[in-house]
């Protein structure tokens, strides 16, 4: 899939995180195993981390569940 800069442009101004940061973090993730609860514990804390933003231990758990799930809508930009 590939975002236009238009798309890199609205996260940054929400979540005051730049394109290269969160190319690299894609490019992490592309070599992480999803799957697997504790690397997205990781990933989700580092997220938090990178746009200020607290993650509490409920919203982290019904994250996981959907991403372990495929719960995740495909059409995620719209919800930016």
């Amino acid at each position: 899939m590939r975002f236009s800069d238009n798309f890199f442009d609205k996260i940054e101004r929400k979540t005051k995180v730049g394109k290269q940061t969160i190319l690299d973090l894609a490019n992490k993730l592309q070599q992480s195993d999803l799957k697997n609860e504790e690397t997205l514990r990781e990933v989700i804390r580092e997220l938090g981390e990178m746009t200020g933003k607290s993650v509490s231990k409920e919203k982290e758990d019904k994250i996981i569940e959907a991403v372990v799930t495929d719960k995740v809508p495909k059409d995620i930009d719209k919800y930016i």
